[in-house]
């Protein structure tokens, strides 16, 4: 049994733009934008858009987190770059500074899932994790362990405590996110209560932990998108550049909206979502509405 739902054969465009804000809406909430980019496409009877333009367009996530936190960000690599020449100049202590010490971290947190990233390029590549029952099992089932961490989380920590033990964890967490279902910013913001930090810091050190995964990710699949796409056309430019500023522009307003929220809620509502959406999803491909 099938159906088609293409919205009146909508266009590249019109694709781009409904994809990308997808993608913003959901890269920062806790419910996994490839998940959502796997699913949705498959609702609308568009085609698999692949894990290349998915990418890619993360890089509007990206530039929206840059925006959103860019006091923080060069005050961040700023006091780590002038703490490192300090150092080595006048022997001052290296990373003296809070600020210096949470952007070694960001970037301790990162190798993991670039390490991780590169050993299986390969199956993430071919769809071999793009199976919609394995999508709607981590929607699942990381919705369970999220509440879970919301139970047992001590959340007494701020992040002028975070230690390496900490930023290992997290970052191994984050490797976690290659896997569609996961949710970078839900398994990250798990991790951060495990180890006992606030709800919201958790959420601020996820988001600040993005930037240089989304961007090295984004950049590194653009010129395998493109040769997909039939190499560099206008047409490939624009389509592109409609789905990373729709994805930025609803990104923007997805972070402002969780920061906000998690102030003073749980991730309950995150959950009751994932584990509705992946019975939804299971109940749709069973019956072969989707694939």
């Amino acid at each position: 049994m099938n159906f088609n739902l293409d919205l009146f054969h909508a266009s590249p465009i019109f694709k781009s733009f409904f994809l990308g804000i997808v993608q913003g809406l959901t890269e920062f909430l806790p419910v996994s934008s490839t998940a959502h980019l796997r699913i949705v496409p498959s609702l609308l009877h568009w085609g698999d858009p692949g894990t290349a333009f998915s990418a890619v367009i993360q890089l509007g996530t990206a530039l929206s987190v840059i925006i959103y936190f860019w006091k923080d960000l060069l005050k961040i690599y700023g006091m780590l770059v002038a703490n490192l020449f300090s150092s080595l100049l006048r022997k001052d202590s290296f990373l003296s500074s809070y600020e210096s010490r949470i952007g070694f971290w960001i970037i301790l947190g990162t190798i993991p899932i670039c390490i991780f990233g590169l050993l299986f390029k390969e199956p993430i590549e071919t769809g071999m994790v793009r199976n919609l029952n394995l999508i709607s099992f981590f929607l699942i089932f990381i919705g369970i362990l999220l509440v879970v961490g919301e139970i047992i989380a001590k959340q007494n920590k701020t992040l002028d405590r975070i230690n390496f033990a900490d930023v290992l964890f997290i970052g191994l967490a984050q490797s976690l996110a290659l896997i569609p279902g996961v949710s970078r910013s839900g398994i990250t913001i798990l991790a951060g209560l495990l180890v006992g930090f606030k709800r919201s810091d958790a959420a601020r050190f996820s988001f600040l932990l993005s930037v240089p995964a989304i961007l090295a990710s984004g950049i590194l699949e653009l010129r395998t998108l493109l040769n997909v796409m039939g190499g560099i056309t206008q047409s490939s430019y624009i389509n592109l550049f409609i789905g990373i500023f729709t994805a930025f522009v609803s990104g923007y307003f997805a972070i402002h909206f969780l920061l906000k929220y998690l102030q003073s809620h749980k991730t309950y509502i995150f959950v009751v979502y994932r584990i509705l959406l992946g019975v939804l999803v299971l109940y749709l491909t069973y019956k072969g509405f989707i694939n």
